[in-house]
């Protein structure tokens, strides 16, 4: 009779061991913006419930049909709000229950990512931080949003955005390049620039090796009341020969899908119509006009999009060779923001052996960000937004007409302003000016 008990004992274990089809391989934690990104990386799809609890502050997740034996020790977290991930008594014993323990409340959003590339089945907890801590990418910088709270103009706001980052690798050189690291190097170096240049204000959509959602880029952009956002990837290819870079646009296809998007989303309006936002959404018969808005917008950061891709192309031929001698358009995540200018620039061809070389020199990532950083000053010399600093300078700058006999130094002279100042602000390559021509001439 105990051979009978202890043999049907074996067979239930093997049977729950069976049944328990899911399986826990990893997990992860990392800061983005205003909240903390949790992935556990699963088997299979996963089945799953959740729920809160305070003092302290923890999320419970309880996983259908998942082996609750494995190893969450050896987790990777980063950041101050998550202190631990770990196993809790499960509901059953055919599923597995996880516990975020947190510093602070904050709350969750959960759901699942379908296997891509070499990436299984996860699922994706966003914890949304209320108070994130001085670590985290957007409170580490420091941004004028308004006029309303400061003394002076604010700043024009560029959204640097490293393509990739954490479990996403991106292309990888046949040296072995990872293109999330040479991303952010380029992007930091950006950064830095955009951020000794008076009048602006850089924010990096990720600042450290974690991973940041395509949808979740172009809302750090918005929530930072951004001008422009910039998105530096590297190419690649299944043949070592193509090379050079690129700069990308949003598709027409792409951009009529979003602003279907957005008008259905009324309970957002007012992230793009402010206080119009509010007869719109109560008036069913108005749909048209916030269509109106919300096309106009679209078109507006698609034409100026376009425009400062031109500037980009221009800038970069002085330091690579490019693959596409003028702005591409392609359905991009990254960049679908309706009221946010939007380019994405491919640095090079990560999958050619030069150019990988290239890549991995330090002094080519800043010349290549550099390039972008000259390009974005004569954009917004042309074009600052209302409210700004630059546009408070433009609107006071002098129009002169060049007379005959006179020269950029002569110029220089007379209005106590570098010659370097006078063509930065003309979008002047050479030292030469014609009769008649109308000049900017920069107040100091």
């Amino acid at each position: 009779m105990l051979r009978i008990i202890v043999y049907t004992i074996c067979l239930w274990s093997l049977a729950c061991a069976a049944w328990a089809q899911n399986q826990i391989s990893g997990v992860r934690a990392a800061p983005s913006g205003d909240r903390t990104r949790v992935v556990l990386d699963l088997k299979t799809a996963p089945e799953f419930t959740y729920f809160s609890l305070d003092n302290p502050a923890r999320l419970v997740i309880d996983l259908a049909d998942t082996d609750n034996g494995s190893d969450l020790s050896q987790a990777d977290i980063t950041g101050d709000l998550v202190k631990r991930v770990r196993h809790s008594t499960p509901k059953n014993s055919q599923s597995a229950r996880i516990v975020i323990e947190m510093a602070r409340k904050a709350k969750p959003s959960i759901f699942p990512v379908e296997p891509d590339g070499p990436y299984g089945h996860r699922l994706v907890v966003d914890l949304i931080d209320p108070n994130p801590g001085p670590a985290a990418p957007l409170a580490s910088t420091s941004v004028v949003l308004d006029t309303k709270n400061n003394s002076r103009d604010r700043d024009i706001i560029v959204a640097i955005d490293a393509g990739h980052g954490g479990n996403d690798p991106g292309s990888i050189g046949r040296a072995g390049t990872y293109e999330k690291h040479i991303t952010l190097s380029i992007a930091k170096y950006l950064e830095k620039l955009v951020n000794a240049e008076s009048g602006m204000r850089a924010v990096m959509t990720r600042e450290g090796d974690y991973y940041v959602g395509l949808n979740r880029r172009p809302e750090i952009a918005r929530k930072s009341k951004a001008d422009l956002l910039i998105s530096i990837h590297a190419d690649a290819f299944t043949t070592a020969g193509p090379r050079g870079g690129s700069v990308w646009v949003l598709s027409m296809r792409r951009a009529d899908t979003e602003l279907g998007r957005w008008l259905e989303r009324t309970e957002q309006h007012s992230e793009l119509l402010g206080g119009a936002a509010e007869v719109i959404s109560d008036n069913a018969s108005e749909r048209y006009l916030a269509e109106t808005i919300l096309g106009l917008s679209m078109d507006h950061s698609m034409s100026a999009s376009y425009d400062l891709s031109q500037k980009v192309i221009k800038e970069l031929r002085g330091v690579t060779r490019m693959h596409k001698s003028s702005p591409q358009a392609a359905s991009l995540a990254v960049l679908t923001a309706p009221d946010i200018p939007s380019i994405l620039v491919e640095t090079g061809f990560i999958s050619n052996p030069q150019e990988e070389k290239n890549l991995n020199w330090s002094e080519y990532r800043e010349r290549l960000a550099t390039s972008m950083f000259e390009a974005i000053k004569t954009y917004f010399r042309q074009v600052p937004p209302d409210g700004t600093l630059w546009a408070s300078q433009k609107s006071r700058n002098l129009i002169h007409k060049v007379r005959s006999g006179e020269s950029l130094s002569l110029l220089a002279q007379r209005y106590n302003v570098k010659i370097s100042t006078i063509k930065a602000a003309n979008n002047l390559s050479g030292d030469t000016v014609q009769i008649g021509q109308e000049l900017t001439i920069p107040r100091t």
